[in-house]
């Protein structure tokens, strides 16, 4: 029988980049009567979780909720654009790219799928000028959009949106620009409108601070013009019908009435301490986390410094050390959660996540446990990362 109530004292030390600790500010909000989805108090609610996320995406045209994953709101993007057979342009940056290019193939999308330019490994992010070059040899303007991860989630690696955009209109050609911000938006700068994102998917369990079951879709007015087009098959992902209730703070649906809660709670905490804040503060862990991994001389899975992402590191493994097993004595023996390696990456590396929900001292204490477990594995640490660590917040 699963017990459920048996934890060790204190609290779980949750370092995986998603889902994130749940302040406990979310979790009371959360903790609401639910209330009518059809009466007034919902709907005042909805109108304002949806200006809300406006601003937290920076921009001024609709935003879609779901009550799904993220991997729904990928899904609601494809559904909502194109038509089967259609050509769409993806980049290979990690494991999550490659599921979404998985996806694209199984609704029946011409997927073409970039690798990374002879940088094996998963270690670098888009190369913008690969996608100008390709487009600008799309003389027949077959390809319909270009699909990308702004940050991977798998590697720890950060792309460049404006450029991306930037190549697409420096090839002049009129595709769509669809994004995965669901581990970088509330976490990394990133920017909607200004950055000329037709669609950005995101989800409420990484930046949001909030339990995975809502997903987002943001949407330009392009976008919402070619989505009358569409002919893939879609009911419940539909923009139309959403777009319609909430036009009066309803949806077409049951919503997911107390994560809405906490989705509000969320926003003001995040406009609380203000985006550029926010940013600010995930930037310094990151670069506190790096200088742990750089003191300990190993690697991080990010190869490109211009690319390192501000919401989780990747450490690379020595050879002959199974990070899996390294992550597990870690669980066990200090309380401490890291992420895996996924994909090609699985068994090679580990990921400490240092988002959302996240200081000084919780970053410190996730370090310290790692340090220790490495330790443990046999690893040889040229210094402390710890005390590397800490300095750099110190100072």
């Amino acid at each position: 029988m699963l017990q459920l109530n048996v934890h060790a004292a204190g609290r779980h030390q949750l370092a995986i980049p998603g889902p994130s600790p749940v302040p406990d500010r979310i979790l009371r909000a959360m903790s609401l009567p639910t209330i009518d989805h059809r009466g007034p108090e919902f709907a005042a609610l909805a109108r304002s979780v949806l200006a809300g996320l406006r601003r937290i995406f920076r921009t001024e045209h609709p935003v879609v909720i779901y009550p799904a994953s993220g991997t729904g709101a990928w899904e609601a993007a494809l559904v909502n654009l194109f038509s089967p057979g259609e050509h769409v342009l993806m980049v290979e940056t990690g494991h999550f790219a490659t599921l979404w290019r998985n996806m694209a193939q199984r609704l029946g999308l011409a997927v073409e799928f970039l690798a990374s330019d002879g940088r094996d490994g998963w270690r670098f992010g888009i190369d913008a000028a690969q996608i100008e070059a390709r487009l600008r040899a799309d003389t027949e303007r077959q390809i319909r959009a270009v699909a990308v991860v702004h940050n991977e989630t798998s590697t720890g690696v950060t792309s460049d949106i404006r450029a991306v955009r930037a190549a697409i209109d420096a090839a002049g050609h009129p595709a769509l620009l669809l994004v995965d911000s669901i581990s970088g938006l509330a976490c990394a700068d990133y920017r909607h409108d200004e950055w000329g994102v037709d669609v950005t998917v995101s989800g409420s369990q990484k930046g949001l601070m909030l339990p995975p079951g809502i997903s987002f879709n943001a949407l330009s007015p392009r976008a919402i013009e070619a989505s009358r087009a569409a002919r893939l098959p879609k009911s419940f992902w539909a923009w139309d019908e959403m777009l319609a209730f909430n036009a009066n703070g309803y949806f077409p649906y049951t919503p997911n009435t107390n994560l809405l809660y906490g989705l509000h709670e969320a926003i003001a905490m995040i406009e609380g301490e203000g985006l550029t804040a926010v940013f600010a503060r995930h930037q310094r862990l990151a670069r506190a986390c790096r200088c742990a991994v750089e003191a300990w001389g190993l690697e991080t899975q990010c190869a490109d410094p211009a690319a390192h992402s501000p919401v989780l590191t990747g450490v690379v493994m020595p050879e002959g050390i199974d990070a899996d097993a390294v992550r597990r004595d870690i669980h066990q023996r200090f309380d401490t959660s890291l992420g895996a390696g996924l994909g090609k990456l699985k068994g090679g590396m580990f990921r400490i996540g240092h988002l959302g929900d996240c200081n000084d001292v919780t970053l410190l204490a996730t370090l310290c446990a790692v340090e220790m477990g490495l330790a443990r594995a046999g690893v040889g640490l040229a210094a402390s990362g710890v005390v590397a660590a800490m300095a750099l917040l110190r100072d």
